[in-house]
């Protein structure tokens, strides 16, 4: 954290609820953006954007260091993500969506990676502990993006966010979890 946030704690915390708060609204509207025609593109673009630049803006606990190299972790991520996606018990067929969907995928998972591993969870470890850091950000990330799939596939995110999380433990980085976010998001979209 800054030394201005460490000076005022009352403030940091009352600044990270915010953005946190603000954070999870943009996550849920975004499912109304999907449905606004021609221009949910810009919309969910705009809407990342805002959620991206909040989550980079706010001051965090200083991440302590993680015991896997970055490449390492991330290379352990992209593998589990393609085991799934290639995998024969396949939970049914994904939709192509084509480049349009594939860059909006890419911001979406850096957007939601600096919003839960490297905001939240970093607020969270410092807080309670990496376990509840990794067990909250993993329910959070899946509970968001119930408006957009259904509950359906709950279990998925709730893997998913636990994959991320222990990237974001084990490299003690954003970085892998946003790589391996991005590499799943591709797969759906240029499937």
């Amino acid at each position: 954290m800054t030394t201005n946030a460490l000076a005022r704690p009352d403030v940091a915390v009352l600044r990270a609820l915010v953005v946190l708060t603000g954070g999870g609204l943009l996550l849920l509207l975004r499912a109304q953006a999907l449905e606004l025609g021609g221009a949910r593109a810009a919309t969910l673009v705009a809407l990342y954007g805002v959620l991206a630049v909040l989550s980079l803006r706010m001051p965090v606990p200083r991440a302590r260091p993680g015991f896997l190299a970055r490449p390492v972790v991330a290379a352990v991520g992209i593998a589990a993500v393609f085991a799934v996606a290639y995998a024969p018990w396949q939970l049914g067929a994904l939709p192509v969506y084509g480049v349009t969907a594939a860059a909006l995928g890419a911001i979406a998972a850096v957007a939601e990676e600096a919003f839960f591993r490297r905001f939240m969870y970093g607020w969270l470890e410092e807080w309670w502990g990496a376990f509840a850091a990794i067990a909250l950000t993993a329910l959070a990330f899946a509970l968001v993006h119930i408006p957009l799939y259904g509950t359906s596939v709950l279990w998925v995110d709730l893997g998913a966010g636990i994959l991320l999380s222990w990237q974001r433990w084990a490299a003690g980085s954003w970085g892998p979890a946003a790589a391996t976010h991005v590499t799943a998001n591709l797969l759906v979209a240029l499937r």
